[in-house]
């Protein structure tokens, strides 16, 4: 009901005459679709906390930047604010009525028909965007060693701490020294890609949300959320029509689903990070756990294929070894300096930010001890010798491959400036909704800097609010500043 009031407030016309909930990340926004006395409908986002405050102005900066002529041009509709207002010194943002509804994952890869196509086209079409409409918005601008490098800070901090099992970290770390597998052609990226910013109505993708992560990097990462889905046809379908829509079948980059799955993985880690900063720890707890049931995954069948060095011999494997009287490789590992078991191998990610491609990266150590493999020589494991015909193997030897070098103006997202002062925008109205003294909140921050969180495809499905209507025929009576403490 609060937040028909606000949209009452930052839309004098609208006469709001019900609400119903509308899917979103209940940690991050309040969510509701306004309907009014004409039959129209309106999306009203309520930021709860500054950061989800900075990413509502961040997407303003980002819509203002679709031109008519770039908006005529895309096979989707894109929302367009209407109105926003104050309150506690956050904006909340009323937006038009978008053609379509969210669709579970499961029931959207199950629709079969256009579906694959039409996904294929509509992150193909994402990733033709003009560059300006990132670069206008002032937002993350990598280059493909420079998004390698910072996924590398990303995994430092995450082994901190100390609550990601050893076989993912050594697992992660060898897809992201494996230099042959980040060679791909930045493009603009939507960033947050999954069903609940996918629009389906009468079977066809129709609109695109959430367009507060957008950058130019990795195209992998508008694949992870797919990636995690469980349903490899249905995938593969989409890769094929998107690479028809983007190239005209040409396969361009071959390892485009390897870093989606990578993608899809490490979003549990930055999960239970983001949980940690916040001191939410049912979220890091429920991160964890699913952390752990990846490991099981990786252990028990090896996981999807993400790099040529696996971090570990699938359990089946090991037990058809074990049956041919083979040595299991981890029995007979050498420990060198270094390194030590599973559970306390060391890794040194010593990189000056001279030559780091994400400078100052927040909480990135360039030097942490943590339960991944060495960086001096190849994780792949190998036995010493072999029980069968009696025949030795010779120990093999595997040069580390050298890391490259970022340029020295690697720009962090973190560190971007952040957009300009969005009560400027033409095509916004704002209302200011003022508390009570003791209750305000501060002011806003226009120039906080921008933040990026990279997809959360496998990250546990977001509970949306209610969807009870209410009755709101006299809502624009409401008084929506919230009582004093009497306290």
């Amino acid at each position: 009901m609060e937040l028909a009031a606000l949209a009452s407030a930052a839309i004098p016309d609208l006469s709001p005459t019900g609400v119903v909930g509308s899917p979103d990340d209940p940690r991050d926004f309040s969510a509701a679709v306004v309907f009014d006395r004409q039959g129209s409908r309106w999306r009203v986002r309520s930021p709860l906390h500054e950061e989800a405050a900075m990413r509502l102005e961040t997407e303003l900066q980002v819509l203002s930047g679709f031109t008519p002529g770039i908006r005529a041009g895309l096979p989707f509709r894109v929302p367009s604010v209407a109105g926003a207002v104050r309150l506690d010194g956050m904006r909340t943002f009323v937006y038009h009525d978008m053609p379509g509804e969210e669709m579970e994952l499961e029931d959207l890869t199950e629709l079969g028909g256009k579906t694959p196509d039409d996904i294929g086209r509509v992150i193909a079409a994402v990733h033709a965007l003009p560059a300006a409409v990132v670069e206008n918005a002032d937002l993350p601008v990598y280059t493909a060693d420079q998004f390698r490098q910072r996924r590398l800070n990303e995994l430092d901090q995450a082994a901190t701490t100390g609550r990601i099992p050893a076989i993912l970290l050594r697992r992660w770390e060898n897809a992201l020294e494996e230099m042959e597998l980040w060679e791909f052609s930045p493009v603009v990226a939507h960033g947050d890609l999954h069903e609940d910013n996918l629009l389906v109505d009468q079977g066809r993708l129709v609109s695109v949300t959430g367009w507060t992560d957008l950058h130019i990097g990795d195209p992998a990462e508008d694949f992870a959320w797919l990636a995690s889905s469980g349903n490899q046809e249905f995938t593969d379908q989409v890769v094929k029509a998107y690479w028809q829509h983007r190239s005209g079948g040409t396969v361009q980059d071959g390892h485009l689903l390897r870093r989606a799955v990578l993608a899809a993985e490490f979003a549990l880690a930055q999960w239970l990070v983001r949980g940690i900063a916040a001191d939410d720890e049912e979220m890091a707890a429920e991160a964890e756990a699913m952390l752990q049931e990846l490991e099981a995954d990786v252990e028990e069948h090896g996981g999807q294929v993400i790099s040529a060095a696996p971090a570990v011999e699938p359990a089946a494997h090991r037990q058809g070894a074990a049956a041919a009287g083979i040595d299991d490789p981890a029995d007979d590992e050498d420990t060198g300096e270094g390194t030590d078991d599973d559970d306390g191998i060391i890794m040194d990610h010593t990189r000056s930010p001279e030559q780091d491609g994400t400078d100052d990266a927040p909480g990135a150590d360039q030097s942490v001890a943590h339960g991944a493999a060495s960086d001096d020589s190849e994780d792949e494991l190998a036995p010493d010798e072999l029980a069968v015909d009696e025949l030795a193997a010779d120990e093999a030897e595997a040069s580390h491959p050298s890391e490259a070098v970022g340029p020295d103006d690697a720009e962090d997202p973190d560190d971007a400036e952040g957009a300009d002062d969005p009560d400027d925008a033409d095509d916004v109205s704002s209302t200011d909704v003022q508390k009570h003294p003791e209750e305000q909140g501060d002011a806003e921050n226009d120039n906080s800097e921008q933040g990026f969180s990279g997809s959360h495809a496998a990250v546990p499905h977001k509970q949306g609010p209610p969807t009870t209507a209410l009755d709101l025929d006299e809502v624009r009576q409401l008084d929506i500043r919230r009582a004093t403490d009497p306290s």
